[in-house]
């Protein structure tokens, strides 16, 4: 038996629209140079420039080395969190008429056609599948920072100069992975907000808002963004 467009209610894609405008608005704002500097991931970087920069000037670079790897092992478990929710979410593509009975049992549930509850289905699977390669290639970058920092000379074996411009490349490369890792965490949020669709759609309306007031206080109001850029003294 098909479906058509008919079956979505005009909330529902209202609030699917929202989802996407807030969601994605602000993967975009954030990539705003003026407003990077000012975010906690900006104000990390800056700890991570001064951070290679004192790496090349050290003999023994070991504790550097198992600081990268911290950071590449959390990626790896985040992307194989990714994996599992797509493959159980995935198993349950199909089974909306079920799933949808369930949940009718519940409080202040609205009722949804199978069309719907099928895009509610794909869009949390897609908002994992975006996470993952996120964190995928953060591991990645993070393995590249390494390499970088492998082929730096030892102090004394380059000039000064061009000493300072190597820790500068590993600093960019090791913030685009921070960057893309960033991206995944974020991913996490939106999947929390998909999942008050299965309640309701104006309950998804209210946890987007929530969700992108969340990170707008994280990234650039909250105390630990204030306390990397050494503005909370």
């Amino acid at each position: 038996m098909g479906v058509g467009l008919d079956q979505v209610d005009w909330v529902d894609a209202v609030a699917l629209g929202w989802f996407i405008l807030a969601m994605g608005g602000y993967q975009l704002l954030i990539r705003v140079p003026s407003l990077y500097e000012r975010s906690l991931t900006g104000a990390t970087q800056k700890h991570r420039i001064t951070w290679m920069r004192v790496m090349v000037t050290r003999d023994n670079r070991s504790s550097d080395a198992i600081l990268l790897g911290t950071l590449s092992q959390g990626n790896a478990f985040f992307a194989s969190t990714c994996a599992i929710a797509i493959g159980g979410l995935a198993a349950i593509v199909g089974s909306g008429d079920k799933a949808d009975a369930f949940l009718q049992r519940l409080p202040l549930v609205a009722k949804a056609s199978p069309m719907v509850w099928e895009i509610k289905v794909l869009l949390l699977i897609g908002v994992f599948v975006y996470a993952f390669f996120k964190f995928a290639w953060a591991f990645r970058l993070t393995h590249y920072t390494a390499i970088v920092i492998g082929a730096i000379p030892q102090p004394g074996d380059a000039e000064p100069e061009a000493m300072d411009r190597l820790a500068l490349n590993a600093a960019r490369i090791g913030g685009l992975a921070a960057e893309h890792a960033n991206g995944g965490l974020r991913a996490f949020y939106y999947a929390a907000a998909v999942l008050t669709w299965f309640f309701h759609p104006v309950a998804f309306i209210a946890a987007t808002t929530w969700v992108g007031l969340i990170l707008i206080r994280r990234d650039f109001f909250s105390r630990s963004k204030l306390i990397l850029a050494g503005e909370l003294v």
